[in-house]
């Protein structure tokens, strides 16, 4: 999901969208600063000020990761002192005065920002297990076209592979998640052929599940049980034929990853570990 915050209408949206953050914390803070060179003066000049939060939060049923781009930046604190965590939010505050945006990311100011425009992207999923924010850690595509994968359409890329799976759809309880059950369009394991009956502790959860708001999908994959390397090897090929196939976004862990970019962004983070 993306969305451009100009104006008090997209402050209202925004606001609305997220119930203001309520009960999440940021994990990340960047910020960046542009200079051209003026070949009159031969100085760089300054060019524009962007600063990113990430902030993970639940609402409505789902665990969300969102990103909130600020450019034109005027004004930007962020002060931690000893004893304080301004990463702990509770409900950030925001205005529209003098064709500029205000944020209070918390109670005190420590993390305050004055902008021009602000640009929101966020990945989302259903809390579908008690450990929320463990299974969001896991690997999740927003896709942007109307249908997502099916089953067998998972089956044959592993299949393809070299590794065949077969499949073990999940029933839900409607009575105990009736906000998150309705979202889900199907959910179940893929288990390893060669795995004995019985034996799908290590097997691999996916669900596709309609979006919180718009059209498109999202699909959640995570593994069961133990992190063995067979597990994380059906994540890693669904995740590489999914990027190829289908236009979204993806999420590990709070980053964000456009999905044409997926491969080449576990191509650099392979390297960084083995540096």
């Amino acid at each position: 999901m993306r969305h451009t915050i100009k104006t008090v209408e997209d402050l209202g949206w925004l606001i609305a969208h997220t119930g203001g953050f309520r009960s999440g914390y940021v994990t990340d803070v960047q910020m960046s600063k542009r200079r051209l060179f003026d070949e009159e003066s031969g100085r760089d000049i300054p060019a524009g000020t962007t600063v990113s939060v990430t902030i993970r939060y639940q609402a409505y049923g789902s665990i969300r990761v969102a990103k909130l781009t600020m450019t034109g930046v005027t004004d930007f604190s962020l002060l931690e002192q000893e004893g304080a965590d301004c990463s702990s939010l509770d409900v950030i505050q925001a205005e529209y005065s003098a064709g500029r945006l205000r944020f209070w990311f918390d109670p005190q100011g420590e993390l305050y920002i004055v902008c021009d425009e602000a640009h929101f992207q966020e990945v989302s999923a259903p809390i579908a297990s008690p450990n929320a924010f463990a299974d969001l850690a896991r690997w999740t595509f927003q896709g942007q076209t109307a249908d997502g994968p099916t089953v067998q359409w998972l089956l044959d890329q592993l299949d393809e592979a070299g590794l065949p799976c077969f499949w073990t759809s999940t029933k839900r309880d409607a009575t105990v998640n009736p906000t998150i059950t309705p979202m889900i369009i199907w959910e179940g394991d893929l288990i390893p052929a060669d795995r004995p009956t019985g034996h799908e502790t290590n097997a691999v959860r996916a669900m596709l599940y309609k979006p919180l708001a718009g059209q498109g999908f999202g699909l959640m994959l995570r593994v069961l049980g133990s992190q063995d390397r067979q597990a994380r090897r059906i994540v890693e090929i669904l995740a590489c034929h999914i990027t190829r196939n289908f236009e979204g976004t993806c999420l590990v862990g709070t980053t964000i990853i456009p999905g044409h970019e997926w491969e080449s962004w576990v191509t650099r983070n392979s390297r960084a570990r083995s540096v």
